[in-house]
């Protein structure tokens, strides 16, 4: 097997062919799918080996100490050997990762074979296809949460146990000094906590970056605005804690968390920083300072760690194993998000460039993983499966099919986009009568009622659901909700139409589809204007029908969300790109006339930026960009259809373009619209709706086409979490 090693003598980085460890008494053998460079300690290591050995000297006071009292015991000649023995070796590098147990040892019972768990220990969990792990080193990994993130678990417990001995109480302020890998997870724990934080680093982009993930302000250490900030949130008595999470030379941290302390603060050292510290500043506020040691009680403990003895629980509540079991649990349930703190991933075979880079400034990361071969092979043909539409033989209730005139219409949800985009185009519309409105709040059901003229207002879902009068629901409440609404619905005999997205698991669409089985209701929209856009349908139209293969770019410069947005709340709605990203699979979808069979995606570091390619069944391609950092000026949506001659360009719903060569020479079509009427299709997709509702006509898009895109767009985050294609299983 392989494995990354490091001569300290000489600082070569090597993969060098290694056997494999066996499987011992007392732990499992594991076969890593990722591991994570700690961009901190380990890059430290690396840095340290190539300096020459007066510096390796310098960096190392402790070492030098052992040495001199060497010489005093065995003389100069032993102390040589000894010590260039121990440079003149190999050692390993890594302490973090996620991997199956390939083997179980005995006196192992909580996993078996095939179980996925994170790892921890740098003699145990290193960036190596195979380790062994010992009992109290290893936890579960929680369903569902994804191989790369759980490789997370060990830096993770690191900032969980600063945290701990931080003693953190709902409604603190904290500052974080140094917002690298550490500083970033310590933020969002402290977040998770009820805390506000003040995060200070010297790099603007991590400082942006902590914001994003809960931070209430960052800045520069010398910034006069984090200060102010502090003064501000605490009423100028400081904050009640201090963690230390950076490292260098710098006695600035200290210096800065006894200026920024409250009286009587705790200031924690999680990182590896100069702690000469200021007597007067910590004497005169009377600082509890706190060393919070790696990753729990139990490290550096032996019969802990190496022989399996755990801590009773009622002495010791979190140990090694405990804090990394709760992290993984945080991580599972969207609690703290470390997707955005992937700045690179790398395949294991290219491990040494990989460190050169980190090491040389090439590559600015603030967390990169390894993905291991086996891994890779395994996950070169994932799959996510497009459930097949089954219809049972039951008629659905008259109240759904019945013609009706006028339309009557209930609206579940009355949010921006509802009162924005679908309701006005709703409210003078002749044939429809806008029935119900339901909310979770009565004053913005009233709201809606009083602005759009519904007849009744209500907080009672099934009050509506049971009401054989309305023809159709519409469900605009946020995404988490869109499945299990309508699956409601739809056995309840309604019509429905769902905004985007359908549904954020398979497991929600297998849902709505077992609905259609069941109640034989098949009346279905969810809300893919685009199509329906006057501009995209007239260009499609004078396009023509394809001889050949299509290539398809959709540039979405979708641009940055509002501090507090629940777009942000990924943990329970999604990810934003899973939010609306079946906005644009669908409208490459109809424009192709077909539905994707595979899905490739990769994410960009340190942000929301995606490039998500489908294939599809006669070979054609669409690459949808979709980026959160570009210029707010320029327009969110462009598009070019490349096929048989032709290019067909659409500008942000204003402008579309039609190039082709025709007998007179080169041609150009243009249709333009005002900036004013940019139209994206919600009116003429809720003419078609309405038209299907009223005269018991097909619905507007085959069910068939919204599984699809739906499925596809799960595929995505499929995709990023195993950094494979996703084979669409099934699909059309």
């Amino acid at each position: 097997m392989k494995q990354v090693v490091q001569n300290y003598k000489s600082g070569e980085l090597a993969l060098l062919d290694v056997p494999v460890p066996g499987c011992k008494p007392d732990g499992v053998l594991v076969r890593t799918a990722f591991s994570l460079i700690s961009t901190g300690t380990e890059l430290m290591k690396v840095s340290e080996a190539g300096m020459s050995m007066l510096g390796k000297a310098r960096s190392r006071p402790d070492q030098v100490a052992k040495v001199v009292q060497s010489v005093a015991t065995n003389g100069v000649p032993a102390t040589y050997r000894k010590v260039m023995g121990k440079l003149d070796s190999y050692t390993p590098l890594g302490y973090s990762l996620c991997g199956v147990v390939e083997q179980v040892g005995a006196g192992i019972d909580d996993v078996k074979v095939g179980d996925l768990v994170a790892c921890a220990g740098n003699e145990h969990a290193l960036h190596a296809e195979l380790n062994w792990v010992p009992k109290n080193l290893y936890a579960p990994v929680p369903d569902g949460l994804a191989p790369r993130h759980a490789a997370f678990g060990t830096v993770g417990s690191i900032a969980l146990q600063g945290v701990r001995q931080g003693e953190s109480r709902l409604g603190e302020v904290a500052l974080v000094i140094g917002l690298g890998l550490i500083g970033q997870l310590v933020v969002q724990l402290l977040t998770a906590s009820g805390v506000r934080v003040v995060g200070v680093d010297p790099d603007p982009a991590r400082c942006e970056l902590a914001e994003r993930l809960g931070a209430a302000t960052c800045g520069d250490p010398a910034s006069a605005a984090v200060e102010a900030t502090v003064a501000e949130l605490t009423d100028g008595h400081g904050v009640d804690q201090v963690y230390l999470a950076a490292g260098g030379a710098s006695n600035q941290p200290v210096e800065l968390a006894a200026r920024l302390s409250r009286d009587r603060g705790r200031v924690v050292d999680i990182g590896k920083c100069r702690l000469d510290l200021p007597w007067n500043a910590y004497y005169e506020k009377e600082l509890d300072v706190r060393f919070s040691r790696s990753y729990g009680p139990g490290r550096y403990d032996p019969a802990y760690e190496l022989e399996g003895r755990d801590y009773p629980i009622g002495y010791v509540r979190w140990t090694e194993r405990r804090n990394l079991a709760c992290f993984l649990d945080l991580v599972a349930r969207g609690r703290v998000d470390v997707e955005p703190l992937v700045s690179h991933v790398a395949d294991f075979d290219d491990a040494v460039e990989t460190y050169r880079s980190l090491k040389d400034g090439e590559l600015k990361a603030v967390a990169v993983l390894f993905r291991y071969p086996e891994h890779t092979a395994e996950a070169a043909a994932p799959e996510v499966t497009v459930p097949a539409v089954k219809r049972s033989g039951a008629q659905v209730p008259t109240a759904a099919r019945a013609v009706k005139s006028p339309v009557r219409l209930a609206f579940v949800g009355a949010g921006n986009y509802a009162t924005s985009m679908l309701l006005p185009h709703l409210a003078q519309r002749d044939g429809v009568e806008l029935s119900t409105v339901v909310t979770t709040t009565a004053l913005s059901a009233a709201n809606a009622q009083r602005k759009f003229g519904f007849a009744r207002a209500t907080t009672d879902l099934d009050a509506v659901l049971g009401d054989k009068s309305v023809d159709a629901v519409f469900v605009v409440t946020r995404h988490s909700s869109h499945a299990d609404l309508t699956r409601k619905a739809l056995l309840a005999g309604k019509t429905v139409f769902v905004e985007k997205p359908l549904a954020l698991t398979e497991d929600e669409l297998a849902g709505v589809l077992a609905a259609v089985e069941e109640s034989g209701n098949d009346r279905l929209q969810v809300g893919f204007n685009r199509r329906f856009a006057p501009l995209l349908q007239e260009a499609k139209k004078r396009f023509g029908a394809r001889t050949g293969p299509a290539n398809l770019r959709y540039l979405v410069n979708a641009g940055r969300l509002d501090h507090g947005s629940w777009y942000l709340q990924q943990g329970t709605e999604g990810s934003r790109f899973a939010g609306e990203g079946g906005h644009f699979i669908d409208t490459a979808s109809w424009l192709l006339d077909a539905d994707p069979v595979s899905v490739y995606a990769v994410a960009a570091p340190g942000n929301d930026d995606l490039q998500v390619v489908l294939r599809y069944p006669d070979g054609s391609t669409a690459t949808i960009s979709y980026v959160t950092t570009g210029a707010p000026g320029f327009p969110k949506e462009t598009l070019d259809l490349v096929a048989d001659g032709k290019v067909l360009r659409l500008d942000d719903f204003v402008r579309s373009s039609l190039f082709f060569d025709g007998k007179a020479g080169r041609k150009r079509w243009v249709s333009s619209r005002l900036p004013k009427a940019r139209d994206k299709g919600q009116s003429a997709e809720l003419a078609a709706f309405v038209k299907a509702v009223r005269t018991d006509g097909p619905m507007p898009v085959p069910l068939e086409s919204l599984v699809a895109t739906t499925a596809a767009t799960l595929a995505v985050q499929a995709g990023l979490a195993g950094g494979a294609p996703v084979t669409l299983a099934g699909a059309r």
